[in-house]
């Protein structure tokens, strides 16, 4: 077998219970031979200012080295507002810059959304499939997933004790692996 590929899965909440954080551990723990998933949180990321980019803080650079190095990126998020979290958002702007050079470009990209509701983060995905294309590389149209009730699938550890979900995610992984495939060859 050859060598897995590396892919940064983002999590859009830094509350330390968050459902995207159960969810992403989860997906790592589901991955393909094909995939090896590198669970990035966002507690360590200071606020985007351009006024900084002459010489970036330490953060900026090992978070925009880490998804330069990586093969892939996957995106688990919440939805609040309708839309992504902040710390999102500001972790985009971060990686995104310097202007031309960002470095998500050429990446595969994946988003999962989540939520306890019934809507699953639809919001929330479709906000970053507005904001990540010019920025980034191809994002995976189908299958798309917008996880709901992710509330109850999970215990007091944290492990995934939803079969239904398992399967889900499981199938979107195979997915997401044939695209990572597909774009790197």
């Amino acid at each position: 077998m050859s060598t897995p590929y590396n892919i940064v899965v983002i999590v859009g909440s830094i509350r330390k219970e968050a459902f995207s954080l159960k969810v992403a551990n989860a997906l790592a723990k589901l991955a393909p031979a094909a995939l090896k998933l590198d669970v990035t949180t966002l507690n360590g990321i200071s606020f985007f200012n351009q006024d900084l980019e002459a010489a970036p803080p330490a953060d900026w650079v090992a978070f925009r080295e880490k998804l330069q190095k990586s093969n892939g990126v996957l995106f688990v998020t919440p939805e609040y507002n309708r839309s992504i979290p902040g710390v999102l958002k500001n972790a985009i702007d971060v990686a995104s810059r310097p202007y031309g050079k960002s470095s998500f470009l050429g990446k595969p990209i994946g988003i999962v959304s989540n939520s306890p509701g019934p809507l699953g983060g639809v919001s929330a995905a479709k906000q970053l499939q507005n904001i990540l294309p010019g920025i980034s590389g191809p994002i995976l149209g189908q299958p798309e997933i917008y996880l709901n009730g992710v509330g109850d699938a999970f215990d007091d550890k944290g492990n995934l004790t939803k079969e239904s979900l398992q399967t889900v995610l499981q199938q979107y992984l195979g997915a997401f692996a044939a695209f990572v495939e597909k774009q790197h060859k």
